[in-house]
């Protein structure tokens, strides 16, 4: 743990150039540090996801989260620029991927940078997290129970979100998945045919399951929160990217 950490908003070239807002925090060190960027829930670019972020800067790693819902709504609250994009159909897998790879960029310019850098996500981000593992030269990625990896999105919901299973050949760094096993969405089914995919194709990956969570059972807002599987999940995130992104 550091003693200190640095933080502020800052603004990055996102998807095709445009210039996007993102949160940025920073250990007190001299370094060199690896990095996380942390692909934030549906919900949006809010106070949990900035928490988020200062507890990997407080654990040693430059950490980012990009506002994905930027262009949605410039200058909205987090719920309104949430409810825009959601009206939108959700955040386009490409613009995602640009936003992104310019929040990684950033992150191995950086004078303090091991040039190691890692994805996290939860909910829609961690289906993102797998989309930028399969897309993006990243040297781990966590996802915490995203949905629709497998699986398309329900009669009558407004997501555009396609299944990205197809694209689990291209994955190009170790996967760290969590998930509950009440969880309806992606169901414990739909991780089990991530695994058997990953598995017949000799993926680098580890996944862990947790009795009585289902969805968002890191989110302490929430009645989902469950703190035992919460407090597992974080030690296995650590050791994880302890593994794959140290200096």
């Amino acid at each position: 743990m550091y003693s200190g950490l640095t933080a502020d908003e800052i603004t990055i070239a996102g998807h095709g150039g445009d210039e996007i807002n993102a949160y940025f925090a920073r250990p007190h060190g001299d370094g060199p540090f690896g990095a996380v960027v942390v692909i934030h829930h549906m919900p949006g670019w809010d106070e949990a996801t900035t928490e988020i972020t200062n507890r990997f800067a407080a654990h040693g790693y430059l950490a980012i989260v990009p506002n994905l819902h930027h262009r949605d709504a410039p200058g909205a609250s987090p719920d309104d620029a949430a409810a825009a994009a959601r009206a939108a159909g959700g955040v386009p897998d490409d613009r995602l991927v640009g936003d992104v790879a310019g929040a990684v960029a950033y992150l191995r310019g950086q004078p303090d940078s091991n040039g190691k850098v890692g994805v996290i996500g939860y909910c829609s981000g961690g289906r993102q997290a797998f989309l930028v593992a399969c897309s993006l030269d990243v040297d781990a990625a966590v996802d915490c129970y995203g949905a629709f990896v497998v699986g398309t999105p329900p009669e009558g919901m407004k997501m555009k979100m396609q299944p990205l299973l197809h694209l689990a050949p291209n994955l190009r760094c170790p996967l760290l998945g969590l998930f509950g096993l009440d969880d309806q969405a992606p169901t414990p089914a739909q991780v089990d045919e991530l695994e058997a995919e990953l598995k017949r194709l000799g993926k680098d990956y580890e996944f862990h399951r947790y009795e009585g969570a289902g969805h968002a059972f890191f989110n302490t807002a929430r009645d989902s929160y469950r703190p035992g599987a919460a407090a597992d999940g974080w030690a296995r995130i650590f050791a994880f990217f302890g593994q794959h992104l140290a200096s």
